[in-house]
C-alpha cells in the first residue's frame, strides 16, 4: 500500500471518502458505529467532511445478525476510489474471504491511504495479507483462534489499533471510539464532543484498553469491589480463583463480597463465575470446532465429563447435542 505516512487520522482540510463493504452476518450496530459518527460529523459541522459508499460481495443487501437488511449502493469493485475501504463482520466472515475477495481487497488497497477491519472483518484483513508484521485486534471472543491464524501479527486484546495504514477494532463500541478518534484527529476535539453529545455518548475509551468480557455499565461507580471481582473473574477463566482469594485481592472479606454480589447482581460470587465461564464455553461451542476437551480446559473444568454436566445444568442440553443441533 502506498502513502503510508499519509495517515487518515490528520487534519489536512480534505473531505474523506470511505468505502464501507458489508458483510453478511454483520452486527447492524457495527455498521452504524462506523458510519453514524460521520454523518454526525457532517451535520454539526455543516460541511461534508466525511462521504462513503456501502457496498456487499455480490451488490445484494447483507443482511445482520438481527435479520435487518443494510442497502448498499452496489457490489465491492476493486477499481473502487477510496481514501480508506472498511471491511464490517461478523460470524462466518473468516470463512467469506475467498481467493477473488483479498485480491480483490489487495487491488483497491493499492489507490488508498488505509484499510481498515471492523470486528470480524479483520479476519478478511488478514486472509488479504494486510496485517503480516502488524498490530491488530478483533473482537476478544476471537483472540485467541486469531492470533494462531495469523502468527505474523501482533495480535493485541486492546479496543481499536491503528497501525500505520492498517486499522482495526474489536467491535460496535471500540469502532464508535475509533470514529470519534478519526473525527478528532481531523476535524478538532469541539466538533469530537459534539458528535459524541448527538448521541449522548459519555463512555469513550483509549484504544490500548483492554476490551472487557463483561461490561460492566455503570457497575464501577455503584460498587467498586463487585467490578473488581469481576475483572479478577474474567482474566481467570481458564483456573478459576477461590472466591476467597477473589475476595482477598478486592479487599473485603468473602462473606462481604458475597453480599455485594447479592446486592448488585442477584446472585452470588460463585454462581456469577460459574455462569460466566459457562458463557464463554456456550460461545465456544456454538461458534467454533474446538474439541470440547479442549473447551473444557479452557474454561476452567476439570475434565470433559464435569464440563459437559455443567453445561447440561445451565443450558439444558449438552454441549455436543448443542452444536449439532
Amino acid at each position: 500500500m502506498k502513502n503510508e505516512i499519509h495517515t487518515i487520522f490528520r487534519a489536512d482540510g480534505m473531505a474523506l471518502n470511505l468505502v464501507f463493504l458489508v458483510l453478511p452476518g454483520s452486527s447492524i450496530m457495527c455498521v452504524a458505529s462506523a458510519i453514524d459518527p460521520l454523518r454526525a460529523a457532517n451535520r454539526v459541522t455543516g460541511r461534508q467532511n466525511f462521504t462513503w459508499t456501502i457496498v456487499s460481495t455480490d451488490g445484494k443487501a447483507p443482511v445482520t445478525t438481527c435479520g435487518l437488511p443494510i442497502g448498499v449502493g452496489g457490489a465491492f469493485r476493486p477499481d473502487l476510489k477510496a481514501d480508506a475501504v472498511i471491511v464490517i463482520g461478523g460470524f462466518g466472515s473468516r470463512l467469506q474471504a475467498t481467493s477473488t475477495l483479498t485480491a480483490d481487497l489487495r487491488r483497491t488497497a493499492r489507490a488508498a491511504r488505509a484499510i481498515g477491519g471492523i470486528e470480524a472483518g479483520a479476519w478478511v484483513l488478514g486472509r488479504a495479507g494486510f496485517l503480516e508484521g502488524r498490530a491488530a485486534t478483533t473482537h476478544w471472543e476471537d483472540l485467541e483462534d486469531f492470533a494462531a491464524a495469523f502468527p505474523g501479527a501482533d495480535v493485541r486484546p486492546d479496543r481499536y489499533v491503528i497501525d500505520g495504514p492498517v486499522f482495526t477494532t474489536g467491535g460496535a463500541s471500540p469502532t464508535f471510539d475509533l470514529m470519534l478518534h478519526l473525527v478528532r484527529t481531523r476535524l478538532g476535539m469541539a466538533v469530537a464532543l459534539d458528535v459524541a453529545s448527538v448521541f449522548i455518548y459519555d463512555q469513550a475509551r483509549e484504544a490500548t484498553e483492554a476490551q472487557p468480557l463483561v461490561s460492566l455499565g455503570r457497575l464501577d461507580g455503584y460498587d467498586p469491589r463487585v467490578a473488581q471481582a469481576i475483572r479478577l473473574m474474567e482474566t481467570h477463566v481458564d483456573q478459576p480463583l477461590p472466591v476467597s482469594a477473589i475476595a482477598r485481592r478486592a479487599g473485603v472479606t468473602a462473606r462481604t463480597l458475597e453480599k455485594s454480589f447479592i446486592k448488585a447482581i442477584g446472585e452470588t460470587p460463585g454462581a456469577y463465575y460459574l455462569r460466566l465461564r459457562l458463557s464463554a464455553a456456550r460461545r465456544l461451542v456454538l461458534d467454533t470446532q474446538i474439541p470440547m476437551a479442549d473447551i473444557a480446559a479452557r474454561t476452567g473444568f476439570s475434565s470433559a465429563a464435569a464440563f459437559s454436566r455443567a453445561f447440561s445444568n445451565a443450558f439444558g442440553k449438552a454441549p455436543v447435542k448443542i452444536r449439532k443441533g
